[in-house]
C-alpha cells in the first residue's frame, strides 16, 4: 500500500534531485520513511516513461535490504526537462510550481483519479522540482497519435466531469492565486504568440491542410482577444486534457482511468477541457461522429454531480474550447524541444483542433 505525501510537504528532503542520477538509495529511503514506510532501499533502477516534453518521467524499480513490508516495489518520478528550451518555457509559465501545487493542495479536493504522491517538492526559484508518486502499472497509456475508441472517450469525459464538478465555483480551489496566470505572464504569451504562429507556419505549412492553417492564422490575428479572456463560470481546468495525459485500465484493469500531467492546471471554463479533448484530443472523425453523445454524457455527469448543465448551457464555451487546442499546439511547437514524435503530436493536435474549430466556427464565437 502506498501512503500519500504528508510530512514531506512541510519538512523538505534537500537537496532536490533533478534527474535519476541525482537520486540515491539513502534519499529514497528517507522519502519513504517520511511517508510512513519503514523499509530501507538497497538499490534502484530507472527507466524513462511517458511522452512529456516539459518534464521527464521515470519508473523507479526498488530493491530493499531486509523485508519490504508494505513499501512499494516501484515508483514513478518526475523531474524538470533536460532540454534547456523546454525547461525555460516551463519555468517562465510556472508549470512546475503548478503541478507540485496540484498534488499538494488540489488532488484531495476533486474526484478524479490521479497518482498518489509521496514527495512533491520544488525549489524557491520554481526551476528544480521532484514528484515521487505511485506507479499505476500495469496500464494502457493513451496515445495522442493513435487515437482511442468511443469507450475510452466516454471514460475520459466522465473523468473530466470528476475534475470540474467538485471545483465548480468552489472558493477553496478557484480562488487559489497560484492557479491563475499573472497578468504579466498572460501579456508575455500574448506578445509572443504571433512569433509562435510564424514558427509554426514555417515548420508545418507543407504538412498541415491549408484550411486548417487559415484557422491558426486567424487565431494569431485575434491573440489580443483570446489570451486573458474571462469565462462566465469557473472551475479547475486541467489545461492539457488529451490522450497522452490519460492512463486507462490502471493497476491491471482494477481501475478505469487516471489523469496525469497537471502542470497546465488553471481556473476557467470546464468546456475548455472538453473542447480541447474533442478537438485535439480524439480527432475529427471520432468527435464528429459522436459529438452529441459525448457532450450529452458530459452534461449528464455534471448534473449527477450537482452542477446542472444542458447542451444550450455549454455551446458557446465548447466552441471556444476548440481554440485552446489550436493555441496549445502552436505555442508548444514553437517553444519546447523539437522531436520527431513532437512534430507528429503537434500536427495531430492542430489538425483535430482546427477541424473542430472550423466546423463549429470557433473564431466567430471568439468575436461574438
Amino acid at each position: 500500500m502506498l501512503r500519500p505525501a504528508g510530512a514531506l510537504t512541510e519538512a523538505r528532503l534537500a537537496p532536490i534531485p533533478t534527474h535519476p542520477n541525482a537520486l540515491s538509495p539513502e534519499w529514497l529511503t528517507a522519502a519513504l520513511r517520511a511517508a510512513g514506510h519503514a523499509a530501507t532501499v538497497r538499490a534502484f533502477a530507472a527507466e524513462p516513461i511517458g511522452t512529456g516534453q516539459v518534464g521527464d518521467t521515470y519508473r523507479l524499480t526498488l530493491s530493499y535490504d531486509g523485508p519490504q513490508g508494505d513499501s512499494p516495489g516501484s515508483l514513478a518520478a518526475k523531474f524538470p526537462a533536460a532540454d534547456p528550451a523546454s525547461r525555460h518555457t516551463a519555468v517562465t509559465l510556472g508549470l512546475y510550481a503548478k503541478e507540485v501545487g496540484f498534488y499538494r493542495e488540489i488532488a484531495p479536493q476533486i474526484a478524479v483519479r490521479s497518482p498518489r504522491a509521496l514527495v512533491a517538492e520544488i525549489a524557491d526559484d520554481a526551476g528544480d522540482f521532484i514528484l515521487l508518486f505511485e506507479d499505476l502499472s500495469p496500464l494502457r497509456g493513451g496515445d495522442q497519435i493513435a487515437g482511442c475508441t468511443l469507450a475510452d472517450a466516454r471514460t475520459a469525459i466522465r473523468a473530466a466531469a470528476a475534475i470540474h464538478a467538485p471545483s465548480w465555483e468552489n472558493p477553496a480551489i478557484v480562488e487559489q492565486p497560484w492557479l491563475h496566470l499573472p497578468e504579466a505572464v498572460v501579456g508575455q504569451i500574448r506578445a509572443l504568440y504571433p512569433q509562435a504562429q510564424a514558427i509554426f507556419r514555417e515548420r508545418y505549412a507543407d504538412l498541415l491542410e491549408p484550411e486548417y492553417m487559415v484557422v491558426c492564422d486567424g487565431l494569431a490575428a485575434r491573440a489580443d482577444r483570446w489570451f486573458g479572456r474571462q469565462s462566465r463560470t469557473r472551475c479547475l481546468v486541467h489545461g492539457d486534457f488529451r490522450l497522452d495525459n490519460i492512463l486507462f485500465d490502471i493497476r491491471g484493469g482494477t481501475e478505469p482511468i487516471a489523469v496525469v500531467d497537471w502542470q497546465t492546471a488553471t481556473i476557467g471554463s470546464g468546456l475548455t477541457d472538453i473542447g480541447y479533448f474533442m478537438g485535439c484530443g480524439i480527432g475529427a472523425d471520432l468527435a464528429g461522429a459522436h459529438e452529441d453523445q459525448l457532450l450529452g454524457l458530459y452534461c449528464a455527469e455534471m448534473t449527477a454531480r450537482g452542477v446542472p448543465l444542458g447542451r444550450a448551457d455549454i455551446e458557446q464555451e465548447y466552441r471556444l474550447g476548440a481554440l485552446h487546442g489550436v493555441s496549445t499546439a502552436v505555442f508548444s511547437a514553437a517553444f519546447v524541444e523539437r522531436t520527431a514524435r513532437g512534430d507528429a503530436n503537434f500536427l495531430s493536435m492542430a489538425r483535430g483542433a482546427c477541424a473542430l474549430a472550423a466546423r463549429v466556427d470557433s473564431l466567430g464565437a471568439l468575436v461574438a
